[in-house]
């Protein structure tokens, strides 16, 4: 009998393997700064984490040219910052390469911009680890439909039950439970376990340094200790 080839590996990015959340919601300010009308609040924002930028600011837009407006702004303050603001969470460096070291096939699975999405893992010194990036161009469908995972496990040539997919946000556990694939919540992102509880993951984390040895139970078909 064939040996068992390690599971697939797909992450979501921001609030995940990298802290952007200063950087999100200081781009997000600089976006509305000046304008009449609602302004979302901090939190208000937060709650769009992990969809793309354009359905986000469509919540609160007149029209596509608005929304054209908002984009520009908050890339202008994004991009000028991006790598003063943007670092790893800890042990996700150590982590990522243990992973890969075990032959696990490793991809991301972002509401970015590939090239933008590049960009952050290439300042954090992860740029040569992941074999797949799929952005919010890479495809026509969005988290949290399943479109965006399936994609990467496409590229991968792997099926949704022999992958996991961690993420911080609802719309990273809705898209992988759509999708199949073992679901696991990061809970050392902006969000709790209460606030991803509404979309059932399937296993949490407290901290990304405990993610290999999940992964080796789920692929020994064991599931102790991880509620």
């Amino acid at each position: 009998m064939p040996a068992q080839r390690p599971l697939a590996v797909l992450f979501d990015l921001d609030g995940t393997l990298i802290d952007s959340i200063e950087l999100i919601l200081n781009s997000a300010r600089h976006a509305f700064r000046d304008r009449a009308g609602h302004i979302p609040s901090d939190a208000e924002w937060l709650t769009g984490v992990g969809i793309p930028l354009a359905t986000m600011f469509r919540r609160y837009a007149r029209d596509e040219t608005d929304v054209d407006a908002l984009i520009a702004k908050y890339r202008e303050y994004q991009l000028e910052n991006h790598d003063r603001l943007v670092r790893c969470y800890d042990a996700v460096v150590d982590t990522v390469q243990q992973l890969k070291d075990a032959g696990h096939p490793l991809g991301i699975v972002t509401s970015k911009t590939g090239w933008l999405a590049q960009r952050g893992i290439d300042n954090v010194g992860l740029g040569a680890h992941f074999d797949v990036i799929v952005g919010c161009d890479s495809c026509d469908k969005h988290k949290p439909d399943p479109g965006p995972v399936l994609y990467a496990l496409e590229q991968l040539q792997y099926a949704p039950h022999d992958a996991v997919f961690v993420g911080d946000s609802i719309y990273d556990m809705q898209a992988g439970n759509a999708a199949g694939v073992h679901t696991i919540a990061a809970l050392w992102g902006p969000f709790t376990r209460e606030d991803l509880a509404v979309s059932q993951p399937q296993h949490y984390l407290e901290r990304i340094s405990e993610l290999p040895e999940l992964i080796s139970e789920l692929q020994t078909g064991g599931n102790k200790g991880f509620p």
